[in-house]
Order: C-alpha cells, then structure tokens, then sequence
C-alpha cells in the first residue's frame, strides 16, 4: 500500500484501468472480442500439440536463439485474426480479362456472389489449414513450404473478398467457424506425420481444382470478372498439390 504522494497505491497500480473516454463503445467491443479470439486459438494450439513433439524456431536473424513455443502460437494467433478481421491484400494483381467489361443483371449477381462466397469461405479455411501445418511440423524446410503456400493462399483471400465487394455482397458470417475446424484438420494432419501432412494437401488441393472447376460452369457467362479469379485460383491450388507431391507427400 505504500505509494508517492498524490499517487495510487503500488499495488493497486495494475488494477487501473486505462481511461477510454471517448474511445468508442463498439472500438472497446471490438479489442475485447479479438484479444478473446487470439487467447482462444493459442489455448486450442497449447492443448492439441506436444511443445517437446515441435522445436521452437530460431528467430530471423541467425544469432541461433530459440524463440519460445509461445511466439509460434502467436504467430498463428495473427495469422487466424488477419485472415478473420482485416481486409486482405494480394501480392499480385487480381486477375481480369480487359477486353470484356463485366454486365450482370441482379440475379446474376446473387447468383455469383453466392459462389465467390463459398470460394472466399475456401480460401479463410486454406489460411487455417497451412497455418496449423506449418505449426505442427518439426522439419524447418516443410514449415517454410507451408508458409510459402500460405502467402500465395492470400492472394486468392484478397481477390475473392474483392470481388465480394464489386458484388454488392459480403462474406460469410460463420467463416470463424470455418477456420476453427480447418485450423483443427490440419493440427491433426501434422501430427500424423509430415508425408502424411502433405499428402493431405494433395488430396485437398485436388477436391479444390475439382470443386473450381464446377464453378466455371456454373458462374453466369457473363461473369468475365469472377471466372478470371476462378480460373487463376485453380491453376494455383493444382500446382500446390504437385508442390507438396514433389515434397514427399504419401498418397492417401
């Protein structure tokens, strides 16, 4: 209880909460709602993987010193709040096809959102499934091919909550949901081992290109925009099963 003058007690110092006069109800809202969120999926993490299973990695600037298992559950915690709660950016440019403008009558439009939706809720699970992977992996190389794959997943992230947008659409609400479960298969796949982690990625990778595919011809004819997103992302995800092929996946 002992404290300068004029000053709270030292040991109720802590208990002080800091002055958000101002601040915004729904911002207050918000910050508890994402630090929940974040402690939720470290807790998920801690629970479904061995720490002495998955050395911790080394830090970025080879002086060798091991960061503690708790960074690289962080780590996965941002990843899984970027993916959910902010606006996604790609590193390359959204695909288009210049030469024909994109005219949809209304129920064209509904019709094409409700399919982008379902390929933006694909790509929240992709971030989930490559961000576990990567954490459960012990072998160094095989986390740096997740996370590579990861990076490129974010592009289809972007251009499909584009899309959404010039749509006069929205994503789903329960894409939480869907990453929470994705985030749990692919713990699961990762601790079975990591040919059998990849081949799970060939095997998903796989019913992706299938399910895209089906999307071209069901996307209106019209939809020049979305089937040039559509098109590129299956490119994208049958070379990301030849990749993990060539890693050494099992065939399952």
């Amino acid at each position: 209880m002992f404290g300068t003058p004029g000053q709270p007690p030292i040991q109720e110092v802590g208990c002080i909460a800091p002055d958000t006069t101002g601040f915004g109800k729904e911002n207050r809202q918000k910050i508890r709602v994402l630090t929940g969120y974040r402690c939720w999926v470290a807790t998920i993490c801690l629970i479904a993987i061995n720490p002495t299973r998955a050395p911790a990695p080394v830090d970025s600037s080879h002086t060798g010193k091991p960061l503690l298992f708790m960074d690289a559950l962080l780590t996965a915690a941002d990843t899984a709040l970027r993916t959910l709660f902010a606006q996604p950016h790609a590193a390359n440019p959204c695909p288009t096809v210049a030469e024909h403008a994109t005219q949809l009558t209304e129920a064209e439009k509904r019709k094409a959102a409700g399919l982008m939706r379902v390929n933006h809720v694909g790509e929240v699970c992709a971030q989930a499934l490559y961000t576990a992977q990567a954490l459960a992996t012990p072998n160094k190389a095989l986390r740096t091919h997740f996370t590579n794959a990861c990076t490129e997943e974010t592009d289809h992230l972007a251009w499909t909550a584009q899309r959404l947008k010039e749509l006069g659409s929205r994503p789903s609400l329960l894409n939480p949901l869907w990453y929470a479960g994705a985030f749990g298969l692919g713990l699961l796949a990762g601790r079975m081992g990591d040919a059998i982690s990849l081949g799970f990625v060939v095997e998903t990778e796989k019913q992706v290109g299938a399910h895209l595919q089906s999307h071209l011809e069901l996307l209106p004819e019209g939809d020049h925009a979305s089937r040039a997103i559509v098109a590129q992302m299956h490119d994208d995800e049958l070379r990301h099963a030849q990749d993990a092929q060539n890693a050494g996946a099992v065939e399952l």
